[in-house]
C-alpha cells in the first residue's frame, strides 16, 4: 500500500522546516507566526480553573452552547452580523475549520478558486477532497484582486472560493470595491465562498475588517471562518470557529464530527469569555501590534531595506529586489537562518509557479529588542549578500 500522493509525497512545510533551521542554529525565529508572550492571564487563569473544576469530558460536537452563544453575540456586536448560535459549529483549530468546510462542499471534480500567495494547507485540502485548484496568482506591492484576473480564472466547472482577508502572507485587507468585484462574481455564477476571516481583529491601522458575508448578495453563501487563537494571541490553543447559514453550516458540522469530534471544554469555557469583552479589548490588541509592526519596518528601512505597506495580520513583507539584493527569496532565507541568525518565509513558498521570487516574510510579534536586534543582524545580512 502506498500513501495517498497528496499528502504522502508532500514536502516538510516551510514553517516545520525554517523553524527546524531556526532551533538548529539557535536563530531568532520570525518566519512561524506566533507571539513570544503568553496570552491573556484572565483566559489562562479561566482555562486552568476549568480544567480543575469543570468537565473534561467530551464536549458537544458542534461546541459548547456558551461558547457558541458567545461567538454569534461577539460578531453581532463588533461587526453589525446576525448570527444566531444555530449557524455556528466550533472546530479545533481554523484549519480544520477550513478541511472540515471543504470536505463538506467540494466534490470530485469541482474547481475552487484560491489566491496566490495563499496559505499553504489550501491546496493540499481541496486536492484531498478530489477538488482542482485553480490559482488567481496576486502581484506586489498591493496584491489587488481585480475582475479581470478572477473572471479567467473561471470555468463551467467551478464551484466554490477559498478567499483570505486580511490575506497571509502578504498582509493585505482588501477593499470594499475589490469585495464587491468577489461579490458579483460569486453571485452571478452561483458560487459558494469559504472566507478565511482569521486576522480580522489584527488590524495595523485605523481601517475595519468587513466580512465578505455583508457584501450585498454573499449572506446565503459565505461560510465564515474565524479563529481565537488570532484574536488573543494563543496560537497553541487552536479554537476555531464556522459560521454560517444552517444550510451550509450542517454539512461542515458533520463532517467535523468526523475529523476531530469536539475541541476541549476547559479552551471553549475560556474563549467564551474572552468573546464577551469590551471592543476596547480588541482595539489595544490592534494598536500594539500595530506599533511593533511600525517599529520592525522603521528600523529594517533604516538598514536599507525596502518593506511593503501590510494593512493586518502579525507579518512585514520585505523587496529584496528594491532593497538591492539579488538573491531569490528562498536562498536568502537559508543565508540568513544559517549565517546571520534570523529565520524568515520566502514568499515564493506560498505560490505554486515554479522558481524563487524577491518577497520574504517576517513576523512582528515579539518584543521590542528581539525586533531591533534581528532587524540588526538582517542589516548585517544585506551588506555580506551585496559583496557576493
Amino acid at each position: 500500500m502506498t500513501p495517498h500522493p497528496v499528502f504522502g509525497d508532500a514536502p516538510v512545510t516551510i514553517f516545520e522546516r525554517m523553524s527546524g533551521l531556526a532551533r538548529e542554529y539557535g536563530a531568532i525565529n520570525l518566519g512561524q507566526g506566533f507571539p513570544e508572550d503568553s496570552g491573556p492571564i484572565k483566559l489562562r487563569e479561566r482555562a486552568a480553573n476549568a480544567v480543575v473544576n469543570g468537565w473534561n469530558q467530551y464536549a458537544p460536537s458542534r461546541g459548547l452552547p456558551e461558547l457558541r452563544d458567545a461567538v454569534a453575540a461577539h460578531y453581532n456586536r463588533m461587526q453589525g452580523t446576525s448570527y444566531t448560535s444555530d449557524e455556528i459549529v466550533i472546530t479545533s483549530g481554523a484549519t480544520e475549520a477550513i478541511a472540515a468546510s471543504i470536505a463538506a462542499w467540494v466534490r470530485p471534480g469541482d474547481e475552487v478558486i484560491i489566491f496566490e500567495p495563499a496559505y499553504d494547507a489550501y491546496r493540499p485540502l481541496i486536492e484531498r477532497a478530489g477538488g482542482v485548484v485553480r490559482a488567481v496568482v496576486l502581484s506586489p506591492p498591493d496584491w489587488a484582486i481585480t475582475h479581470e484576473a478572477l473572471s479567467d480564472a473561471l470555468t463551467e466547472k467551478t464551484r466554490a472560493v477559498l478567499f483570505n482577508n486580511p490575506l497571509n502572507p502578504a498582509g493585505r485587507m482588501y477593499t470594499a470595491e475589490e469585495l464587491s468585484i468577489l461579490a458579483r462574481i460569486c453571485v452571478d455564477h452561483e458560487l459558494l465562498v469559504i472566507s478565511d476571516e482569521v486576522w480580522e481583529h489584527v488590524r495595523l491601522g485605523d481601517r475595519r475588517h468587513v466580512p465578505l458575508s455583508l457584501i450585498d448578495g454573499m449572506a446565503d453563501r459565505t461560510i465564515k471562518i474565524g479563529s481565537a487563537g488570532k484574536m488573543f494571541g494563543l496560537t497553541g490553543w487552536k479554537v476555531g470557529f464556522v459560521c454560517a447559514p444552517v444550510r451550509l453550516v450542517d454539512p461542515v458540522a458533520r463532517a467535523h464530527q468526523f475529523l476531530t469530534f469536539a475541541t476541549p471544554p476547559l479552551l471553549q469555557t475560556a474563549v467564551a469569555e474572552g468573546l464577551g469583552w469590551d471592543g476596547r479589548w480588541y482595539d489595544d490588541m490592534a494598536q500594539g501590534m500595530g506599533r511593533s509592526y511600525r517599529l520592525l519596518k522603521s528600523a529594517l528601512e533604516a538598514e536599507g531595506y525596502s518593506c511593503l505597506e501590510s494593512d493586518g495580520t502579525y507579518f512585514l513583507n520585505v523587496d529584496l529586489k528594491a532593497s538591492g539584493i539579488a538573491l531569490g527569496d528562498a536562498d536568502f532565507c537559508e543565508v540568513c537562518v544559517r549565517e546571520h541568525g534570523v529565520a524568515a518565509i520566502p514568499v515564493s513558498a506560498f505560490v505554486t509557479t515554479e522558481g524563487q521570487g524577491h518577497i520574504v516574510r517576517l513576523c512582528f510579534a515579539k518584543p521590542d529588542d528581539v525586533l531591533i536586534e534581528a532587524a540588526g543582524r538582517l542589516g548585517r545580512a544585506r551588506k555580506m549578500v551585496g559583496k557576493r
